[in-house]
C-alpha cells in the first residue's frame, strides 16, 4: 500500500455546528479542484507533534473545490480535536491527506438504514447527499442529547426531510433497534458513535438474525479487550524468506518497520486501515475496528493485530 498525497490546505470557512462542534471547509491555496472521493471517506489531519487524526468528509462529494469535516473537541481525548479548536481559524493552513474509504455503501444494497451517535453523524451526511440527488431508499436515524447539541442538524434536515428520525434523549426518546425489525434482502445497516450505541446495536441486530455482510459498523476507538495479553510470534516473509520475532511487547508493525519494510500508517490503533497488508497462513487475532469480516482470512492491520505462533505475510 503506498503511502497517500499530503495537501497544504487552506482553512475557508469556520463555524460552529454546536458548542462543541466546529464545520470546517478546506480549499487548495492553488488548484481548483481537489482527489475525488466517495461517501464514507475520511482524511487524515497531521498535526505539527507528528500526530495523525482521521476525520469523516461531510460536505458534497460532487464538489471537489473544497472538503469539509466537522470535528467535536474531545478534551479528554487524543489531542487532535482540541489542538483542531485551538489552533485553525479562517486563512490557517492545514496539512491533509488525500482521501481514503474504510466504509463505503454497499454497492449491492437497495436500501440504505444509517444510525448515528453524536459526531458519528459526519460519514452520513455525504451517504444521505448522494442517495438523496439519486432519489434512492435510506433512513437515518440521528441518536444525541438534543436537538442543541447534534451536529449538523439543520443541514440534515434540508437533505433527509422525512427520511430523517432524530432521538433525542432530553426529551426522554432514546434509539431502540428493534425499530429496524428483522433481516430484510437488499438492506443494509450502517452505524457509527460511541461503543455504547454501535456495540449495543450490533448485539441486537445478531440477536435478530442479521447477516454479518448487511451490517457495517465504523468505531471512534480501538477494540477493548481487557482480558487479551499479547503472545509473541514469528512472521515470515513471502518474498524473501526471512522470518522476523515479534515480541509480545511490540507490534508487527514496528517490527516490520525495523527490518526495511515500508508500510502505509496512520491511526496505529486498528481504526484506520492505512496499514492493512496480506497473509497467506496462520491463525491471525484481529484486533483491528476496521477490516470487515469477507477479508480478515487473508487481509490483516499489523499495528494490532497478532498471530499465534506462527505466519506468512504477503510481502
Amino acid at each position: 500500500m503506498t503511502a497517500r498525497i499530503i495537501m497544504k490546505l487552506r482553512v475557508e470557512s469556520i463555524r460552529a455546528s454546536t458548542p462543541e462542534v466546529a464545520h470546517i471547509g478546506l480549499v487548495h491555496p492553488l488548484r481548483p479542484e481537489l482527489p475525488e472521493w466517495t461517501p464514507g471517506a475520511h482524511v487524515d489531519f497531521r498535526l505539527p507533534d507528528g500526530k495523525i487524526r482521521q476525520y469523516s468528509l461531510c460536505g458534497d462529494p460532487s464538489d471537489r473545490s473544497r472538503y469539509e469535516v466537522a470535528i467535536k473537541r474531545e478534551d479528554q481525548g487524543r489531542g487532535g480535536s482540541k489542538w483542531v479548536h485551538e489552533n485553525l481559524a479562517l486563512g490557517t493552513i492545514a496539512h491533509v491527506s488525500a482521501p481514503r474509504n474504510n466504509f463505503p455503501l454497499a454497492p449491492g444494497a437497495t436500501r440504505h438504514v444509517f444510525v448515528a451517535g453524536g459526531i458519528g453523524i459526519t460519514p452520513f451526511v455525504a451517504m444521505a447527499r448522494a442517495l438523496a440527488a439519486e432519489d434512492r431508499d435510506f433512513t437515518l436515524h440521528l441518536c444525541a442529547r438534543s436537538a442543541e447539541d447534534a451536529p449538523l442538524i439543520g443541514l440534515l434536515r434540508e437533505i433527509c426531510g422525512e427520511q430523517l428520525h432524530c432521538w433525542f434523549s432530553s426529551e426522554g426518546r432514546r434509539f431502540d433497534p428493534r425499530v429496524l425489525g428483522g433481516p430484510s434482502e437488499g438492506t443494509h445497516i450502517y452505524s457509527c458513535g460511541p461503543e455504547r450505541l454501535v456495540g449495543s446495536l450490533q448485539a441486537a441486530l445478531d440477536l435478530a438474525g442479521w447477516p454479518s455482510e448487511q451490517i457495517h459498523i465504523e468505531r471512534f476507538a480501538a477494540t477493548l479487550d481487557e482480558n487479551f495479553k499479547p503472545e509473541p510470534f514469528e512472521a515470515l516473509i513471502e518474498s524473501t524468506g526471512q522470518t522476523l520475532h515479534v515480541p509480545a511487547d511490540r507490534s508487527l508493525l514496528d517490527v516490520l518497520r525495523e527490518h526495511g519494510f515500508t508500510l502505509s500508517s496512520s491511526c496505529e490503533i486498528g481504526v484506520c486501515g492505512s496499514c492493512e497488508c496480506g497473509y497467506r497462513d496462520g491463525v491471525v487475532l484481529h484486533r483491528d475496528s476496521s477490516l470487515p469480516l469477507s477479508k480478515r482470512q487473508d487481509r490483516m492491520m499489523p499495528c494490532v493485530s497478532r498471530a499465534r505462533v506462527h505466519l506468512t505475510l504477503a510481502l
